[in-house]
């Protein structure tokens, strides 16, 4: 029923670790929760609807009491009685034959399949990666719906036969040896996705281009145990660098929009282009920071730093002044100006060995 350890520690009056430690010494597929548990009955309701029943309350009565639609309680009934009179319903036997149906049990798709297990099995003897395995499945059966399986399929075969060796063969089958395989969310499922948000594909063409100035990437550097951070922002043409204090004494998602702000709206309007963010949730504020700048925010996939490659590096060099583990928050926006001046003066390889000032400035002069 996807209960997390900790509820199912108080049902059995023993600590969440010892039911941590059971698990993954059996093994198999970490359960989703339910998305929507509330949709279920009860045990406290069903017992009342045996209570009501007893009275001879109709199904509607039954239905509004619960806030349930009549239909529900009336499939509820049947189901536990069949053709028996409706004062047969027992609760408990109720509640556990629904548990024991959302089990659904059946068999599993790989193993049914003499021929698909062979090809499955031989995938796993070269060492593929479930995942590897299913693509190559679909491109040689392209027509044989039969051979299409998920990689998700896959582990689930795996780890529900390997009970006799659990931890034998998972270390046999799989790269990691885990003996609990956590299902991986859809991408349309991520947790916290940025409202508004658009693409970086959605990015003009020019932006691309690193010939035309005034498109910027930005991040934030973050300090001991999160606890604080700077923003940068580095211009693609130039390299050219801007360090943004945030507020310590404000949550992070007011902090960088305020910073931002702060620091980009008095920008000559020829730099205000594009700014591409990763999908941190302190942009969450994006629209009013292109609404004060008169920059579009455009964010990256996620993990994928490479489409940020500029300010990832700077990055990587401001690393000499900010060491990680550092508290952030000791530094005002005065120590940040100079950090960004002293880089913006350093000569560049890919800018010819110019300074970013100097590429910059040439193009302001223009």
């Amino acid at each position: 029923m996807g209960l997390s350890s900790r509820e199912l520690s108080v049902s059995f009056e023993t600590s969440h670790a010892t039911v941590n430690r059971f698990v993954a010494a059996a093994g198999g597929i970490r359960p989703q929760r339910w998305k929507d548990p509330d949709r279920l009955l009860t045990l406290e309701e069903r017992f009342q609807i045996e209570e009501m029943v007893q009275e001879g309350a109709s199904l509607r009565a039954i239905g509004k009491a619960l806030g349930r639609a009549p239909s529900t309680i009336s499939r509820e009934i049947k189901r536990s009685v069949g053709d028996q009179p409706r004062t047969r319903y027992r609760p408990v036997a109720g509640h556990r034959q629904a548990v024991e149906n959302r089990r659904r049990p059946k068999p599993l798709k790989i193993p049914s399949d003499p021929e698909l297990l062979g090809d499955v099995q031989a995938g796993l003897d070269l060492k593929l990666s479930p995942e590897q395995i299913a693509g190559r499945l679909r491109r040689e059966h392209p027509d044989e719906p039969r051979f299409h399986v998920s990689h998700e399929t896959i582990y689930k075969t795996i780890y529900l036969q390997a009970r006799g060796g659990l931890k034998r063969e998972l270390q046999a089958l799989t790269r990691t040896g885990r003996t609990i395989r956590w299902a991986k969310r859809r991408p349309d499922a991520r947790q916290g996705r940025i409202k508004d948000m658009v693409s970086i594909w959605d990015r003009p063409v020019e932006a691309l281009d690193r010939s035309i100035p005034g498109h910027w990437e930005g991040d934030l550097i973050v300090g001991e145990n999160g606890g604080s951070a700077i923003g940068t922002v580095v211009e693609r043409h130039s390299n050219y660098l801007i360090l943004v204090w945030l507020d310590p004494s404000k949550n992070r998602t007011e902090a960088t929009r305020e910073g931002l702000v702060a620091k980009l709206e008095g920008l000559p309007e020829t730099l205000k282009g594009t700014l591409t963010w990763d999908q941190g949730r302190e942009m969450a504020q994006h629209q009013k920071v292109s609404e004060a700048t008169g920059i579009e925010v455009f964010f990256a996939d996620p993990h994928s730093p490479w489409q940020r490659a500029t300010n990832e590096n700077t990055n990587g060099l401001l690393r000499q002044y900010f060491p990680k583990g550092a508290d952030l928050s000791s530094y005002s926006q005065a120590d940040l100006d100079y950090v960004a001046d002293q880089m913006n003066r350093r000569p560049r390889k890919r800018l010819g060995f110019a300074t970013p000032y100097e590429v910059l400035s040439e193009h302001l002069l223009q």
